[in-house]
């Protein structure tokens, strides 16, 4: 990292807004679990792109349906049909609950159009003032105003004041505290089946039975943010399947293309009906180049066998890092799903990212003291055993 190219730094300064703080890092590659920088150094992602590359970089698979989609059509308006996009939507129905698909751009886009069509659909059942949206504590949905407003994170609403009304935020996990703020004006409750910037938090075992069943008895839709935790990220396609339940509303984004944006909305043809045309809409939303993406990438998470590894990798990767939690004090526990898994520090855990990316491995630290580990799906033992072992120098380190 020494041989970083302040070149770069410099241009990004003097040319990009000042939003994110980066790492004296230039990518310029990647092939499945990894990741070389422009000076030739290899690093191991157990990020993924914050959970986004699923099947890894540059997934053959995928790179081949990019290829095609370019040749043949890259973009025409939502105006017109395009077989991309409607095949997508076939399959992403067909594996789900839902009845019906609107295709969007990024996760915040896609919980935008969530939280419209809970809106819209109490409005016509039931008249203007039912509009309020329970969502939760540590939670994290998008960066819209609306988006932003739902997120039950005061560090992300600083300077943004006023929010967007109609939003209640209450204890995670706690179905007395989401039954306690139900009122005339609620219309829908808005979770993540696991909190994912909130810290890799986990709900106990009947939660979200629990809230469905609330939701039905006050007239509310329950609307699950599967952005992070979905296609195949906790082991199973979605993580509502967990649950022996589903949601009325479901969104996805980040690994549905493999790496290029999209979003998408999921919900019941009952719920659904509440959005005609000029309801709702968005230009690039859907196009055939990123759908046929995200058809390929599906195609790969839903390969019989596919999901079974991700578990049984998820389940490795837990138990190795519950051998540091063993040795190394500072380790407060390891929780997780799939690879979708956390390590809680009784320190801040940034210290531990920046030794870790020195010595070629990538992973971030969330809610201050949670190690977040979300590597490819398509990652095994080797990998796992490669990055415990650079996390154990890390903590070594310390530990002197």
């Amino acid at each position: 990292m020494n041989s970083f190219n302040a070149d770069i730094e410099q241009a990004c300064a003097r040319h990009i807004f000042g939003t994110y703080s980066r790492f004296p890092v230039a990518f310029v590659r990647g092939e499945g679990c990894r990741l070389w920088d422009d000076k030739g150094k290899e690093y191991l992602d157990f990020l993924s792109g914050i959970a986004v590359c699923g099947l890894g970089h540059c997934h053959p698979e995928v790179s081949r349906a990019i290829e095609r989609g370019a040749r043949n059509l890259i973009h025409v308006s939502n105006l017109f049909y395009t077989y991309p996009q409607v095949e997508l939507a076939q399959e992403l129905t067909r594996l789900s609950f839902a009845d019906k698909v609107f295709f969007c751009n990024s996760g915040a886009e896609a919980n935008e159009a969530a939280i419209k069509l809970a809106r819209k659909h109490s409005s016509d059942l039931y008249g203007p003032g039912r509009f309020h949206v329970i969502s939760m504590k540590n939670s994290f949905h998008g960066r819209t105003m609306a988006t932003l407003s739902a997120t039950g994170q005061s560090k992300v609403h600083k300077g943004f004041e006023p929010l967007v009304e109609g939003f209640v935020h209450v204890d995670f996990n706690s179905i007395a505290a989401v039954e306690a703020a139900i009122t005339d004006k609620t219309c829908a409750v808005l979770v993540e089946p696991v909190q994912g910037e909130g810290g890799l938090n986990f709900a106990s075992p009947d939660y979200f039975r629990d809230l469905k069943a609330l939701c039905r008895e006050n007239n509310l839709l329950l609307i699950f943010d599967e952005i992070q935790s979905g296609l195949g990220r906790t082991g199973s396609l979605f993580a509502y399947e967990h649950e022996a339940m589903s949601p009325d509303i479901m969104t996805l984004a980040k690994g549905l293309a493999n790496g290029l944006p999209m979003g998408a909305m999921l919900a019941t043809d009952e719920v659904a009906e509440a959005f005609t045309p000029g309801s709702h809409a968005t230009t690039f939303g859907g196009g055939p180049l990123v759908a046929s993406a995200a058809l390929a990438t599906l195609k790969v998470v839903s390969e019989p066998g596919f999901l079974e590894k991700v578990r049984a990798t998820g389940a490795y990767l837990v138990s190795r890092l519950r051998e540091l939690e063993y040795r190394f004090p500072f380790v407060n526990h390891v929780r997780g799903r799939g690879l979708m898994v956390g390590m809680e520090l009784d320190m801040p855990g940034g210290k531990f990212v920046s030794k870790c990316l020195e010595k070629g491995a990538i992973i971030n630290c969330t809610h201050d003291k949670v190690l977040r580990f979300v590597p490819p799906l398509i990652a095994g033992r080797p990998e796992v055993d490669r990055m415990v072992a650079i996390l154990e120098e890390a903590f070594k380190e310390e530990a002197l």
